[in-house]
């Protein structure tokens, strides 16, 4: 990671005042600076968008903010450099939601990047592996949400279905062509990719999850409810993979989900956190550093708001890390005391007004420290602008989503001076 030519980038982007620079002035020994211009976003808080070498950022531009996206859109994908601080599209995306966009992410080296697609012509969902440099591409067999560590595979539930789940994090094909999962199906489940070969396959199905998880998840009626999985990630080893698996009742009503672990070859099957446990209230489960552990914000206490919880990949071992948790939270990948989250802007740790903090807690000194606010909106459901504040992989910089000047824009903010005082 070239942690000198990030350095450098935010240093003159502040000094010089680019003219795509913005700085958010809340803590001065935080230097944050906007690294891009509108409709913009960075994926999620599990990936880092800065590129393994560290020289650039890679991030997806909607072609619209106003609707919902119409099957064939497409949307930009967006290299910047990080030492001049241009911005230079490399391709182009039918693959794509408001909330993730087209899932662009990094592979092993800054040849390899990944994003979703749609075939128009078959309607077919696929990722693509780019070299942005080149422009050379390659179609892979499934689809991506989330690429393993070493670059080697990739993970992915049904993109297509995922609008069922939740609407924002998947592809978009006409309606006609999607069906509805009635049951926990055979036919639907958790897909791996070898980035080499680019065969895909599934390697659980969601009825395997259904019958086989530990403790179990089985209901006495499951043919009333539609079932989806939704999210997979890989743990920082690439050893174990995590998806929430939810159903809804057909009729109508409230869904009930469970986080659930599995090796990578979808065996060994584990209830990490169970429908009831859920059912309290929580949300944003994530991997922590050691791989055994995950960490999510749970309410597993009677006091107002929620938790944030660590719990071993097969639910053993539940406690509280701090209180009160928010948003998108994920630990220090260089296991430091620290962990960084934002809020949704109902949260009780928000002024109410749309704007939340980007915070970073100290697990060890039970402190909290606000790295910055930044303006969201009020906006619910599909059109919901979350921060998603992600480390990067040397656990220096935070990259963040925020709304100015009414439209999404992504920041980076160097942590090097508060990180030293834990």
């Amino acid at each position: 990671m070239n942690l000198y030519k990030i350095h450098c980038f935010l240093l003159a982007l502040i000094g010089v005042g680019k003219v795509n620079a913005q700085l958010l002035d809340i803590n001065a020994k935080i230097p944050i600076a906007k690294i891009s211009t509108g409709k913009i976003i960075h994926r999620f808080f599990d990936t880092s968008p800065i590129s393994p070498s560290g020289k650039y950022l890679a991030l997806f531009r909607f072609p619209y903010e106003d609707h919902s996206p119409l099957p064939g859109d497409a949307g930009d994908v967006v290299l910047v450099d990080l030492k001049s601080g241009k911005e230079r599209i490399v391709a182009q995306s039918r693959g794509w939601e408001m909330q993730l966009g087209a899932q662009v992410q990094w592979g092993k080296t800054d040849k390899e990047l990944y994003f979703n697609d749609v075939d128009t012509t078959t309607w077919k969902a696929h990722a693509v592996l780019l070299n942005p440099f080149t422009g050379a591409s390659r179609r892979m067999g499934g689809t991506v949400f989330m690429v393993s560590p070493d670059g080697s595979k990739l993970a992915s539930h049904n993109l297509i279905n995922s609008r069922y789940a939740q609407i924002g994090y998947g592809v978009i094909i006409p309606k006609g062509l999607t069906t509805r999962n009635v049951g926990p199906v055979a036919s639907d489940g958790i897909y791996v990719t070898n980035t080499t070969t680019g065969e895909c396959k599934m390697i659980v199905s969601i009825r395997e999850i259904y019958e086989r998880a530990v403790p179990t998840i089985a209901i006495p009626n499951p043919e009333n409810f539609h079932y989806y999985c939704f999210q997979v990630k890989w743990n920082p080893q690439g050893t174990r993979l995590l998806t929430t698996l939810q159903w809804t009742p057909v009729t109508g009503g409230p869904r009930r989900r469970a986080v659930i672990t599995m090796n990578t070859d979808g065996s060994m099957l584990r209830t990490a956190i169970s429908p009831e446990q859920w059912g309290k209230g929580g949300h944003h489960i994530n991997w922590m550093p050691d791989g055994e552990h995950l960490s999510m914000n749970l309410e597993v206490d009677e006091k107002p708001g929620l938790e944030l919880i660590t719990t071993k990949y097969d639910g053993t071992h539940l406690e509280v890390a701090f209180s009160p948790g928010s948003g998108h939270p994920s630990f220090h990948p260089k296991g430091l005391p620290f962990i960084v989250t934002d809020a949704y802007p109902g949260e009780m740790v928000t002024t109410g007004d749309g704007t939340v903090p980007i915070r970073l807690l100290n697990t060890k000194t039970g402190l909290e420290q606000k790295i910055t606010s930044i303006f969201l909106s009020k906006t619910e459901g599909e059109f919901r602008i979350d921060a998603h504040p992600a480390w990067d992989p040397s656990g220096r910089y935070v990259v963040f989503n925020g709304l100015t000047d009414n439209t999404r824009c992504v920041f980076i903010a160097d942590l090097k001076n508060v990180l030293r005082q834990k």
